[in-house]
């Protein structure tokens, strides 16, 4: 199965169907942008602005000029393109969309959800952008990051909430010739939650239905 035959340019997917896809096509040229130390171990190619060419001494490492938008490659160099949780990362995410696109025909894109984003701590120190999916319209939406919630959760531990949660906590796309995306401006009036106030009415409720 080739998944250029798929006439929609972008829809959800899942990482383990992607992986199921690449694995029947070892001969594409494959690059992971931007994966640290976690490169797709079907990547042929990987790219980071990290000099990790010590940790993938057995693939092919480019290390990418912080300074450039452009990236380093030709035109449709790749069969496919992975970029996972890079996107709510980079500031000019339009150059950074388009480049995509023009170095590959294909690709998989993964990103947190909103509710993801707000609960983990580290979030808040480098994420620029929310991104959230028009099922309808078939839409990447992107806007600026804000927080509603107080983070609780580390890294680390988001991971085994997603052994349960994935869906709720990732967004796993497939996009085939364009990125269709919109950027959304945020709503001005939106409420700050405290998860601790939350708790706090969960417990007195429970508390007063007990002493009943």
């Amino acid at each position: 199965m080739n998944i250029t035959q798929d006439k929609i340019l972008i829809k959800r997917t899942s990482k383990e169907h992607i992986q199921n896809i690449l694995k029947e096509n070892l001969d594409w040229k494959i690059l992971d942008i931007g994966c640290g130390y976690n490169a797709n171990p079907l990547a042929n190619v990987i790219c980071d602005i990290q000099d990790l060419s010590n940790h993938y001494k057995d693939k092919k490492f480019i290390r990418l000029n912080s300074n450039e938008n452009k990236l380093p490659f030709k035109d449709k160099e790749f069969d496919f393109v992975i970029a996972s949780h890079v996107l709510e990362h980079v500031r000019d995410f339009k150059t950074f969309i388009s480049e995509i696109e023009r170095i590959s025909n294909q690709g998989y894109i993964e990103v947190p959800t909103k509710l993801e984003d707000n609960l983990v701590f580290e979030n808040k120190i480098d994420h620029i952008w929310h991104m959230d999916f028009d099922d309808v319209n078939q839409n990447l939406e992107i806007s600026p990051r804000y927080q509603v919630l107080e983070p609780v959760l580390t890294v680390s531990s988001i991971k085994k909430f997603n052994e349960y949660f994935k869906k709720s906590f990732i967004l796993e796309l497939y996009w085939n010739d364009k990125i269709n995306y919109v950027f959304l401006e945020n709503k001005k009036d939106f409420k700050k939650l405290s998860i601790l106030n939350l708790f706090k009415k969960y417990f007195s409720k429970k508390l007063r239905m007990f002493f009943k």
